[in-house]
């Protein structure tokens, strides 16, 4: 008899203790990576409403060679929105109400989870609502979604040590991804896909080599090209990595590990040779150091979509960590030389 009230007295403790914490049980959010569910009226889908959420959330993704949306959209009327459709990770909610609301809710029927919220009185207020708000909601989902992947990443883990014993940094990854080419303190670490690669890129540069001016973007190029010559060849001879000369990469201010970075998203292509893909690269500074370290992804994958591939890139360098040993490492001076 003891042994089965035990059990019992243990649960209604648990129960108690989780009413008297007034804790709400929410389920996990599930959905693919980049989705976005959509909840609003099938007439106001059709109409200029749904045309306007369209080309925001939509939108062509930046830096990729062909055209691809931001999310990818499912979406449904209210009176479907119930049960399992609302574990979605992502959820835009537009409807027209007498109340006028914008904003964005967390873990409304799951958890992690972020709900976007546009109400107004007529169409045209919610067309200028959208307007107004979709760069914060957009910018809010694509940060749950880098979450919910590096998350993921956890799951089985790459164990190396080289990049963290040798720059005295660390980046948190998939154990399908492995470290292809060592070169003193150039790192490159390649997943194969079957279409192709993927590949990040690891290593320091001396502090000011980039100015924080209009020449910077000539400067990341540079540098680049530099790189992609000594270290990353073609086929043959006089064939190596360089920054697309056709088009000018897309340069942003950024944060990474705390610390200001550079953000640039473009093509490369390999000199003399019809081989081509995209790229996202983060400069970040190491004041303490006296260096810059230089993170990248880039994908080599014909005749397939990129979006998915370039945003576990990101959210693999975004989980980029300086580590007790950076101080030593970078005492040593053996950063990379244009």
């Amino acid at each position: 008899m003891r042994k089965i009230l035990l059990p019992f007295v243990a649960i209604v403790l648990i129960l108690s203790c989780k009413e008297g914490n007034n804790e709400k049980y929410l389920p996990d959010s599930v959905g693919a990576i980049n989705t976005l569910s959509v909840v609003i009226d099938n007439d106001l889908w059709k109409g200029k409403v749904g045309d306007s959420i369209r080309e925001y959330f939509a939108a062509p993704v930046d830096g990729l060679p062909q055209i691809e949306p931001l999310f990818s959209i499912h979406q449904m009327p209210p009176d479907v929105f119930t049960d399992f459709a609302r574990n979605s990770r992502n959820i835009l909610f537009v409807d027209i109400d007498s109340a006028s609301v914008a904003g964005i809710k967390d873990d409304l029927y799951a958890k992690p989870q972020k709900v976007g919220i546009i109400k107004a009185s007529t169409e045209g207020e919610i067309i200028n609502k959208i307007v107004e708000n979709a760069p914060e909601i957009i910018s809010t989902f694509k940060k749950n979604d880098i979450r919910e992947s590096q998350h993921r990443f956890t799951r089985s883990l790459n164990r190396e040590t080289d990049i963290k014993e040798e720059l005295g940094v660390s980046l948190t990854m998939p154990s399908i991804y492995k470290i292809a080419k060592q070169e003193g303190n150039f790192f490159w670490i390649e997943r194969q896909v079957r279409t192709g690669t993927m590949n990040i890129l690891v290593y320091e540069m001396p502090l000011n080599s980039i100015p924080n001016d209009s020449t910077r973007l000539d400067a990341v190029i540079k540098m680049r090209d530099s790189i992609g010559e000594k270290y990353v060849p073609g086929r043959e001879e006089g064939m190596y990595m360089i920054t697309e000369k056709a088009y000018a990469p897309y340069v942003f201010d950024a944060k990474i590990a705390g610390r200001d970075a550079i953000e640039t998203k473009g093509m490369w292509e390999v000199k003399n040779f019809a081989m081509a893909g995209p790229f996202i690269n983060y400069i970040v500074e190491d004041k303490p150091n006296d260096r810059l370290v230089v993170v990248e992804g880039f994908t080599f994958a014909p005749s397939a979509n990129k979006r998915d591939y370039m945003f576990e890139l990101e959210a693999i360098l975004k989980t980029l960590k300086f580590t007790d040993r950076s101080k030593d490492v970078a005492s040593s001076g053996r950063s990379v030389k244009n």
